[in-house]
Formats: structure tokens, C-alpha cells, sequence
């Protein structure tokens, strides 16, 4: 199925005099990708980012998926040396300046949490793993930034090593959005395992390729562009190889793709293949990338791409320097998107919400980011009844369905998930969240949820004043004026019952009256 955006997106960027991210401040992204992890590093300038430092390193993760789709224990390993000398570079950043986000090999893997537990440790920062339309989304935004300002309809390619993005947009708005399971690494060990070049391989590549991309010609075909820009990987490698071989800079046309492909067939190995301009640690995988684009170019009529400059890390970027205001943060048009589509009662999850918040504040998780985990609670308690448009039966397991199913532009999946887990734990037994007991964050996040849609039960706002939640040495505890529990008894009852539910946990708290 084709995504087109239904979110709204600012086109220009403005930064406003009271972010804290200002003229010189440094950020970072690190893309996790199946061929190569990069670090781009760059300092902001009159709302750009000029770039300040750029790392690559060729890691190849894609290509060492066993047959039950775990990394090997030797690609973990080159990955966490790699991110052990991106950390050194990035020492000094505070967590709000970089992301690093990871692409369509970790999404496979089913051992991806032993790796990112220690990747995420060994850099310094959170990685997120990200939907293939988000990581579209990106590319396309990291892409346009970088383009001319121009009223054309673009066509964005991105081929990469297990994944093949393609974006429609105009100016810095992503309208239509896929990612397929189709890239240069992963046709390259299976169509070219051992580096043989032959016609019949080239084709059985290209119609597998074919067979897979088809479902883009509706959405993507020729009358629904001006110009067609190639981003990061392949595109690059194919363009630098042809302008090295004399052929136009800056485009990739149908027959310069064609002479490629018929140098490689004479060369009949990537041993034997001598090309001027093509980078070695792109040799292994340039079979598989020569024949998804030829299928690329044959399926949507393309008889020529321009490389372009931008790419998933500058999207990475530009979106980071997005997240430092809610008018511009997507995630929050996501969830004002979501609360519609799903006829959430805005007036009592917004009471909800400024309850729950109350509560966070009055009782921290201790050394914590106080404003990003009432930003993430505050979303959770917005959403926490979008299952009722389900059902209001079990709302709360329809809520936690969706929110891990539904596309969320703006999301990574663990944040996604954190949030679809609140929400299942916003009512009913605490049995079942077992798993989140070692995690004391989510919750006390968890608890603030829960206690505010107590207080907010008979869709009125609570008297806050009255109700204290507070930290000592030894236990949490919820204070309560005699006057408020007289006035409100089955308020006092729940928040009773609460407690008794929460003593059977490690997390305990005491309900006194004061």
C-alpha cells in the first residue's frame, strides 16, 4: 500500500529567538545504514546547518543476515568498533544536539536489542530503529533542503542496501511515501553471490526487482513528476563512475546506465571490473545496485536522474532542529492528526494530559529528563483513548494495537512502542506489564497516567490543589486533604484500589489523608 502524507508541513524554517538551539550550535546525526554507517556533523547558520565534519565507515551489516534473519556475531562486532569511534568524535554533544537512527537491516534482524543494547551504551546516545516511510519521509527532507527552491514535482530515489525508498514531493513536503524490501546488498548476495557478472544474472536481478517495485506504478508514474533526483548509495556511486568515465556531470541517463551495464557483463567479475571513480568498498554491491535502478528506470519511464546532495542523515538533521519547537515538531501534528482520525474527546485528553503532568512534576524518576518525559506522557495521555473508536470494550488493548501499527510520521518504532504500552497499561491489572517492571521511568510515567485518569473519571478537572504526590527515602506517596476524600468518595475508593493493585508490584506508593 502507497502512504500519502495527510499531515501539513511548514515549507520554509524559521528559527525563532527563544530556541535554545541558535546560530553555532553544533548538531549530529548517525545513520545506522545496511551498508555504511555515517556521522554527519553540522553547526547551524541563519536556520541551515553547514556541515562541519562527516565520517563514513563501510560496515555491510545488510549482507550477514543468516537464514533466520539474525546478525552474524562478526557484523555486531564491526558495527559496535565503528560506533566506538563515532562516539569519540561526537564527546561533548548533549543528548538534544545528536540522533542516531538505524534503517531496514535492524528493522530485520531478530536480534537487533542485543545489538543496539550494547550500540546504544557504546555511543553515548539513544538509537532509534525507524519505519521505512519514515526513513523516507527523511530522505526526502535532507534531500530538498539541499535543492534550489523550484516548483517542480520531484521524484526521490534512494537505494540502499536492503531497502529502496521512493518519494513524490514538492518544495519540502513528502506527499506520497514508500520503502521496499530491494537493495544493493541484499541482490547482490543473492543474485551475484559470487561476484559474477553474467546477462542471465542481470536479469533474473531486474525482474525480481521489477516483480517487487510494481506496486509503485500507480502512485509514482511518469505524469506524476517534473524531475526525477537520485540520494545517497547507489545514485552516487553510479553518477561519480560515469562522470570518472567521461559522461555528463550531475545526471544519469538511460544510455550511460546502459554502458555501465554492459561494462560490468564485459568484465564478468567484480575482481576483473576496472572503472575509474568507482570507490572499492562499492564493488561487491554494484550488481545489485546497477539492476534495481535499471528496473527503477524501466518501471517508471525515467530516462534521466540527477544525483542529488541531500540524503537520510540531512533529513536526520534538519528534523532534530524541527524537534526544538512544537510548531514544527511533526510527532506533534501526528498525535493532533491521530486524536482526529480516531474522534478522541480532545477536552478530557487534554485533562487528562495537564493531570498526568501535574503529578510527573510533583514526583520525578530521579536524574531525569523531566520536559522530554512529560513531552512523551503528554502524548500517551492525548492518544489514550483512541481504541474506543474500535471498541470501548477492551479500548485500552485496541489503543496499544494501533499505536504499534499505525503509520506515525515524526516516530521511531521504540518510541511508538513506549507509547502504545502507557496506553495498554492505562487501565486493567498490572500483571500485564510485567515486563516494564525493571524500568522505572515508564513507570512512574505509568503511575501518573493511571492516578490522573482516576482524578479525571467523571470528566471534570480535579481539584490539584488538594492531592499531592511526593518522594521520600523511603516510599512514593499520594497525599490527600479529608475534605477532598470526603467530598469525592469514589475517587477516594479508586485511588484506593489503585493502590492496593500497585503493592503488587516493586513500585508501591501510600494513600494518605492529610
Amino acid at each position: 500500500m502507497i502512504v500519502t502524507h495527510q499531515l501539513h508541513q511548514k515549507p520554509t524554517r524559521l528559527l525563532d529567538s527563544s530556541l535554545p538551539m541558535q546560530d553555532g550550535t553544533r548538531l549530529a546525526a548517525v545513520d545506522l545504514g545496511s551498508n555504511s554507517f555515517r556521522l554527519e556533523i553540522g553547526q547551524i547558520d541563519h536556520g541551515l546547518i553547514r556541515r562541519t565534519d562527516y565520517l563514513k565507515e563501510t560496515v555491510r551489516q545488510g549482507g550477514e543476515l543468516d537464514a533466520e534473519r539474525n546478525l552474524t556475531e562478526q557484523a555486531m562486532q564491526r558495527g559496535w568498533d565503528c560506533l566506538a569511534r563515532f562516539a569519540e568524535r561526537l564527546s561533548g554533544f548533549k543528548r538534544q544536539q545528536v540522533r542516531a537512527v538505524a534503517t531496514q537491516t535492524l528493522r530485520e534482524a531478530r536480534n537487533r536489542e542485543e545489538f543496539l543494547q550494547r550500540a546504544r551504551k557504546i555511543l553515548g546516545f539513544p538509537i532509534d530503529v525507524i519505519p521505512g516511510r519514515e526513513e523516507a519521509r527523511l530522505i526526502y527532507l535532507g534531500v530538498a533542503q539541499l535543492l534550489p527552491h523550484s516548483e517542480e514535482r520531484r521524484l526521490v530515489i534512494d537505494i540502499g542496501g536492503r531497502s529502496t525508498e521512493m518519494i513524490l514531493g514538492q518544495h519540502l513536503q513528502a506527499n506520497t511515501l514508500e520503502s521496499w524490501r530491494v537493495g544493493s546488498v541484499s541482490w547482490s548476495s543473492k543474485y551475484f553471490p559470487e561476484g559474477q557478472f553474467t546477462a542471465q544474472a542481470f536479469e533474473r536481478a531486474e525482474v525480481a526487482a521489477k516483480a517487487v517495485l510494481e506496486e509503485a506504478l500507480p502512485a509514482f508514474a511518469r505524469q506524476h513528476w517534473d524531475a526525477a533526483y537520485g540520494s545517497s548509495g547507489t545514485v552516487n556511486a553510479v553518477a561519480d563512475a560515469l562522470q570518472a568515465s567521461g559522461w555528463t556531470e550531475g545526471v544519469i541517463s538511460l544510455e550511460a546506465l546502459d554502458w555501465l551495464h554492459d561494462k560490468l557483463l564485459r568484465a564478468q567479475s567484480t575482481d576483473r571490473l576496472k572503472i575509474e571513480g568507482l570507490k572499492d568498498d562499492r564493488r561487491a554491491v554494484i550488481g545489485g545496485g546497477v539492476s534495481v535502478l535499471r528496473a527503477i528506470f524501466s518501471l517508471l519511464d525515467i530516462t534521466e536522474m540527477k544525483p542529488a546532495e541531500g540524503a537520510l542523515r540531512h533529513g536526520v538533521l534538519y528534523d532534530l532542529l524541527d524537534r526544538q519547537d512544537d510548531q514544527t515538531d511533526l510527532r506533534v501534528r501526528t498525535v493532533e492528526y491521530l486524536k482526529r482520525k480516531y474522534r478522541v474527546d480532545a477536552r478530557q485528553a487534554a485533562r487528562v494530559s495537564q493531570t498526568a503532568l501535574a503529578l510527573l512534576a510533583q514526583a520525578p524518576p530521579p536524574q531525569s529528563d523531566l520536559p522530554r518525559l512529560q513531552r512523551k506522557l503528554d502524548w500517551a495521555a492525548q492518544l489514550h483513548e483512541i481504541g474506543s473508536h474500535v471498541s470501548h470494550q477492551e479500548y485500552h488493548k485496541h489503543g496499544a494495537y494501533l499505536l504499534d501499527h499505525v503509520d506515525a510520521p515524526g516516530f521511531a518504532l521504540e518510541e511508538l512502542h513506549r507509547l502504545s504500552q502507557l496506553v495498554l497499561g492505562h487501565r486493567g491489572k498490572l500483571r500485564k506489564m510485567e515486563q516494564w517492571f525493571a524500568d522505572p521511568v515508564f513507570m512512574r510515567q505509568l503511575l501518573a497516567l493511571r492516578l490522573a485518569i482516576i482524578l479525571c473519571h467523571a470528566h471534570r478537572d480535579p481539584e490539584l490543589e488538594s492531592i499531592h504526590l511526593s518522594q521520600d527515602d523511603h516510599a512514593l506517596q499520594l497525599s490527600v486533604s479529608a475534605q477532598w476524600a470526603e467530598r469525592f468518595p469514589q475517587s477516594m475508593y479508586l485511588l484506593s484500589e489503585e493502590c492496593l493493585a500497585w503493592d503488587k508490584t516493586p513500585w508501591p506508593w501510600v494513600l494518605s489523608p492529610r
